[in-house]
């Protein structure tokens, strides 16, 4: 595949929060119940997203923070990261902010450089743990745009917006070129964002309204629940 078919992503977020299950269920559609702290693992997989084949790059990277020193250069040269927090865990979604601070003084240099910024979406991972949830969709919502992030939950386990997430960096990725190639050409077509999603009707618990009971209501609102 030539460069433009190539996407490097990073995926990053505290120990135990789920980045290595989300990525072994885009790549090998694995999911394990064994947690084993992760260093830094690189996996490549090719994805079609509107007709187009890409040959993604991923790198899961250390959580746990004895192992974030370790974090390569190399780390922020991706063109996207996914930032994964557990939505059972109020720590794991604190300790984003240790990642957005790097990740945001590399956008800094990249945009002083006449580079294109990194994509960053976030994701709430383990959304299939309703009975144990600690953190509202509406409040990551909220943590994402602030930082100028899109927004998804997800469940590696029950494969809830696995494939959208990835295929959403892409679509992202891809339109921030388009964007930074149209800048440069005289007569470019304007650059449109792909459109986010209106948030759901919830209730504070976080599930729909009227939807809390029967397994198939839930769980067609969960796949229905995108970046918004």
């Amino acid at each position: 595949m030539d460069e433009s078919s190539r996407i490097t992503i990073t995926v990053c977020g505290d120990g135990g929060c789920g980045k290595s299950s989300i990525t072994l269920r885009l790549v090998r559609s694995q999911w394990t119940s064994d947690y084993d702290p992760t260093i830094e693992d690189s996996y490549s997989v090719t994805r079609t997203v509107d007709g187009t084949p890409y040959y993604l790059m991923l790198t899961d990277t250390a959580g746990q923070e004895e192992y974030r020193g370790l974090w390569a250069a190399s780390n922020l040269q991706s063109d996207a990261f996914l930032l994964v927090y557990d939505i059972t865990s109020p720590n794991s979604l604190d300790a984003l902010d240790y990642f957005m601070e790097m990740i945001d003084m590399e956008t800094d240099n990249r945009i002083d450089n006449g580079k294109i910024p990194p994509i960053k979406i976030v994701a709430g991972n383990k959304c299939d743990l309703q009975g144990q949830r600690q953190i509202k969709a509406k409040d990551g919502l909220e943590w994402a745009r602030k930082r100028k992030c899109g927004f998804m939950e997800t469940s590696a386990r029950e494969m809830v917006n696995i494939e959208e997430t990835f295929a959403l960096l892409v679509r992202r990725v891809v339109e921030a070129r388009q964007k930074a190639a149209g800048e440069g050409a005289a007569g470019a077509q304007p650059y449109s964002r792909t459109a986010a999603l209106p948030p759901p009707n919830a209730n504070e618990s976080g599930y729909p309204q009227n939807e809390k009971d029967g397994g198939e209501k839930k769980e067609s609102w969960w796949r229905r629940l995108k970046c918004w």
